[in-house]
């Protein structure tokens, strides 16, 4: 690891600190807090994000005795973005994941995901089961249970519109860089139940890490990867799989997600045996941010 003062966001006297770790032959960037010699907790991030949309998590979860490292994910911020769709499947993300657990010395972690981060984090307590000691998702339907809620359910077919569109090419990144970002305004800004959720700094500082070069051709391409990639799954194996998750989960909703029907969130037992599910009538997509007291706390009682 390399400490490193090139990033995104200064943030003088924050309790946390930065680095730079090498993980499955890419360099990320990780922010770090809490004892050396604590359980190890791995904080994922989602789209359009970076390690930043944690920072209201990172102090308690630290002030509790977890060492916490949070990425940011291949191609966001300053992590390193390799060329190519495939450079972005989801089996080179779990990868990262546990290369990042094993550059800390341990051999497994606590994985805590939102968004894409969380369906990096279901996919990695179902293909590498021995790295996850405990799994928490916020707002990330699992794999195959959205699978089967895309064949049935109109609602969900429409809110998911947004991932035919960004496997066009270049006319994705153009939307959202356009008018200096405002797509991000709309997302993060407008998007949320609580009118402050994210401050005008917040926004400005996912506007700056999202703008970095190349930073948004890699986030539209864990879509793209993804989408071939089950489209092939589909075609010749008949779906994206059902192996279980075996470790102990918590499930975090906000159910004002305008993206996610609160169904995903329903019969859950088939794959997942061990499974709490607490949903948030008050907070949005952006829960961490919306109930950023009542995460912390629901994750310090699963962890714990």
């Amino acid at each position: 690891m390399v400490p490193t003062d090139d990033w995104t966001v200064p943030a003088e006297g924050e309790p946390w600190s930065h680095d730079t770790v090498e993980t499955n032959g890419v360099l990320l960037h990780v922010v770090t807090a809490g004892p050396e010699d604590g359980q190890l907790v791995v904080l994922l991030h989602g789209f359009p994000e970076f390690w930043y949309s944690w920072r209201h998590q990172i102090p308690a979860l630290a002030d509790a005795g977890y060492r916490v490292v949070a990425p940011d994910m291949r191609g966001y911020n300053r992590s390193e973005k390799p060329s190519g769709v495939d450079a972005y499947h989801i089996d080179e993300l779990v990868s990262d994941v546990a290369g990042l657990v094993r550059a800390f010395d341990r051999e497994s972690a606590h994985i805590v995901g939102h968004d894409w981060g969380g369906l990096v984090a279901w996919q990695t307590a179902t293909d590498r089961p021995g790295v996850v000691d405990r799994l928490a998702v916020l707002n990330a339907p699992h794999p195959s249970k959205y699978e089967r809620t895309l064949r049935s359910n109109p609602t969900q077919l429409r809110k998911s519109w947004y991932v035919g569109f960004f496997q066009l090419p270049v006319v994705p990144e153009w939307a959202l860089g356009a008018n200096g970002f405002e797509a991000l305004d709309r997302m993060l800004g407008e998007g949320t139940v609580r009118s402050d959720a994210f401050t005008r700094t917040d926004i400005e500082r996912y506007k700056e890490a999202f703008g970095q070069p190349g930073a948004r051709t890699a986030a539209l391409n864990y879509y793209r990867s993804l989408a071939r990639r089950n489209a092939r799954l589909t075609l010749t194996g008949g779906g994206v799989g059902a192996l279980p998750v075996r470790a102990p989960t918590l499930l975090v909703w906000g159910e004002q997600d305008a993206a996610l029907d609160i169904s995903l969130t329903e019969g859950l037992d088939e794959w997942v045996p061990d499974i709490r599910v607490e949903r948030l009538p008050d907070a949005s997509h952006w829960v961490q941010f919306d109930a950023p007291e009542r995460v912390a706390a629901l994750l310090l009682d699963h962890l714990d």
